[in-house]
């Protein structure tokens, strides 16, 4: 049952972007999407758990869950730009790095000299895994250029607040279930923002509630990786979320129909190989 449990959250991350790319729409329908369906999923939980949380870490959590948005913008972008299945991995990798940086400068993770070697080792093989989902032979249309590259990476700070955010003192010892609704309506307070400023016509569009279908998808998979987490532990929820990057990459490729030469998909096939197995080996650092 546990693993049942853990498998939700990779299954939900996973299909979020093939069900963006089957509905269609822009970046800020895409947005959108997620942040109605996110909340949505929100509004039940609270419902049907009724956490309590203080009134500081409510609107903290908003706050950090409108900056969520940022992340998301990037990769709705770079989905247009490079493909889901060239913007998953790399996407993934960013965060796993960011994030273990963060960790261990910031909140003391890997604090022996041993857990350091082994994470920075780990951390060596998922770059690597990234260097080489990246490789193109020229004949395809979404090529990856270094602007695409370092565009997913500035728009990843977003991420790296997300994930950081349950470990800062304000939220640190609230429940779970209690922050989840506010970071849900911090993400569509989020998406509505980028809508405002960037297409008010977009209200007016099909794909603008269409997308609400991936956005729930993603909602329900957030709410699981709570329970994952307790019932699993944090590091090994953790690490059955990363088979999102399979189901992202070769969903993109199959669902979606984006092209990959035979040598393009050998180097993806075996840099996912990577990508999974460097994940999990960061967890022997914790």
């Amino acid at each position: 049952m546990n693993i049942l449990i853990a498998l939700i959250p990779a299954l939900g991350w996973g299909f979020m972007p093939i069900i963006t790319g089957k509905v269609g729409g822009s970046p800020v329908n895409q947005m959108f999407g997620i942040g109605a369906g996110a909340t949505i999923v929100g509004l039940i939980s609270y419902l049907v758990t009724q956490p309590s949380v203080s009134a500081q870490a409510f609107w903290f959590s908003v706050l950090c869950g409108a900056l969520w948005t940022i992340g998301q913008i990037g990769q709705f972008i770079s989905f247009k730009r490079i493909g889901v299945s060239g913007t998953v991995p790399l996407s993934t990798v960013f965060q796993l790095v960011g994030n273990s940086i963060i960790g261990m400068l910031i909140f003391g993770d890997w604090s022996s000299a041993h857990a350091k070697i082994i994470g920075i080792a780990a951390l060596l093989i998922v770059v690597v895994g990234a260097l080489l989902t990246s490789v193109t032979d020229g004949s395809t249309s979404q090529k990856m250029e270094i602007k695409d590259a370092l565009f997913l990476l500035c728009t990843t700070v977003g991420f790296w607040i997300y994930s950081s955010f349950p470990n800062i003192s304000i939220v640190k010892h609230e429940s779970s279930t209690g922050i989840f609704l506010p970071e849900m309506l911090g993400i569509l307070l989020g998406a509505i923002i980028y809508a405002v400023f960037t297409d008010r016509s977009s209200f007016k569009q099909k794909q603008q509630y269409q997308n609400i279908i991936a956005g729930i998808a993603w909602g329900i998979a957030a709410f699981a990786y709570i329970f994952s987490a307790k019932a699993n532990g944090n590091t090994s929820a953790f690490i059955w979320t990363q088979l999102n990057v399979v189901i992202g990459t070769f969903g993109g490729i199959i669902v979606l129909h984006e092209h990959k030469s035979h040598r393009e998909l050998t180097y993806t096939i075996l840099g996912i190989v990577l990508i999974v197995i460097g994940s999990v080996a960061t967890s022997f650092a914790s």
